[in-house]
């Protein structure tokens, strides 16, 4: 009995709900858009009711569309339209040798030969100011005998090279023109890890479809990430690491942080077995970017033919008992050149060096390794700490370029 009342109960107030929503759909209609006064009191077509509400539409539409903008999408439409995508024609050199290479009476028979094969190759890169200058990685227009650059406006201009930097893989090119829309460039010393990091670029060449860049979004996931010297000679000190996917042909392009400013160039992926990205790429940090392209700017390259005028050699247990040394660790100058670096900063015969920008040096071979990755130019400041007389000092050592 209590089940029928109930299904009853629940009926009438249903009826008495839809009553009263149909009451209040007569008491108030639906608005009509706004008719301008000079249309007001007259009888209007169909037509003209039907396109005010299109237009009210439309308003909402865009009112939708406003609402789903946010900072990364306003960051993408501040960068895009300085990106580009760069296509260029590389001269690649093969070299062939017979089978009989290795025989000193057939070798001269037959003689090492050098093929040279035009290759395409694709990249992107990004300008820096309005007067044209755009900003590349080395490895995209290493060897080119033609670049060609393309705009988001659809635009094609031949770029010529002002100058690259092998080691740090950074180029430099210019193309005639004014007025481009340039980036602005950020501070990559403040980058957060865990910050928005938005990657544009021209993957696969899909630039060319609609001249506009490809976007991808992920964050920053380390900082200061350094790698020895590869095997191609280049050195990549304190790399941004990021999860945005970098794949082929988004070389050379910005990566941008939420408030539209570049923060680094797009350059490395880390792959397994020669294959895609694995979503971890790393970009080279603005702030060197900007030291590097000020002096291709003002002299074409990077000066890295230096000298310290030091003469080293390992420690060994019997120079060290000799000295007094608690440790074997470090290497001890054996010779300073007159007027040199080195004597500037007032080295001297038997000075132990423990450490060089604080980094610990426990023999020759770290010493070199260190010079050698830490991609060193003519005019750096290098701190030596060193044990003299059974005390350690700092001595300052700025590179010098080579006599010569």
């Amino acid at each position: 009995m209590k089940f029928w009342r109930d299904l009853l109960l629940g009926f009438l107030l249903g009826a008495v709900a839809v009553l009263g929503f149909r009451e209040y759909q007569r008491a108030h209609p639906a608005a009509e858009p706004a008719v301008p006064d000079s249309l007001a009191g007259q009888e209007q077509p169909a037509t003209v009711g039907a396109g005010y509400r299109a237009a009210a539409a439309q308003d909402l539409t865009y009112q939708l569309n406003q609402s789903r903008r946010n900072a990364i999408t306003q960051a993408i439409e501040k960068v895009a339209p300085a990106v580009l995508g760069i296509n260029v024609t590389q001269v690649r050199e093969y070299r062939y040798r017979s089978p009989f290479w290795d025989d000193p009476v057939f070798r001269g028979l037959f003689p090492e030969r050098i093929y040279r094969q035009k290759v395409e190759n694709l990249g992107s890169g990004f300008i820096i100011s309005p007067d044209g200058y755009i900003v590349t990685n080395e490895h995209v227009v290493h060897n080119a005998a033609e670049i060609l650059v393309t705009t988001t406006a659809g635009e094609q201009y031949k770029a010529q090279i002002v100058g690259i930097d092998y080691y740090s893989d950074i180029a430099l090119l210019k193309v005639d023109a004014q007025n481009l829309p340039a980036v602005e460039m950020g501070n990559s010393d403040s980058v957060i890890i865990g910050e928005w990091a938005i990657a544009l670029g021209n993957p696969f060449g899909l630039f060319d479809v609609g001249d506009q860049p490809s976007v991808t979004v992920g964050v920053i996931s380390a900082v200061n990430r350094d790698f020895n010297r590869t095997p191609e000679g280049r050195v990549y000190k304190d790399m941004l690491q990021t999860d945005a996917s970098i794949n082929r042909g988004n070389s050379g392009g910005p990566l941008v942080n939420s408030a539209g400013e570049v923060i680094g160039m797009s350059t490395l992926i880390f792959t397994e077995g020669g294959g895609g990205s694995l979503g971890i790429g790393f970009a080279i940090p603005i702030n060197r970017i900007k030291q590097i392209v000020d002096e291709l700017r003002s002299s074409g390259g990077v000066n890295r033919n230096y000298w310290t005028g030091l003469s080293i050699q390992n420690l060994d247990r019997m120079i060290a008992l000799s000295m007094r040394l608690p440790t074997t660790d470090g290497v001890i100058v054996t010779d300073v050149e007159p007027n040199s670096p080195a004597e500037k900063a007032g080295f001297q015969v038997a000075d132990v060096i423990l450490a060089i920008n604080h980094q610990p040096v426990s023999n020759y071979n770290a010493v070199r390794g260190y010079l050698e990755n830490e991609d060193l130019k003519v005019g750096d400041r290098l701190v030596f700490t060193v044990y003299r007389d059974g005390k350690q000092l700092d001595l300052y050592l700025q590179l010098a370029e080579m006599p010569r």
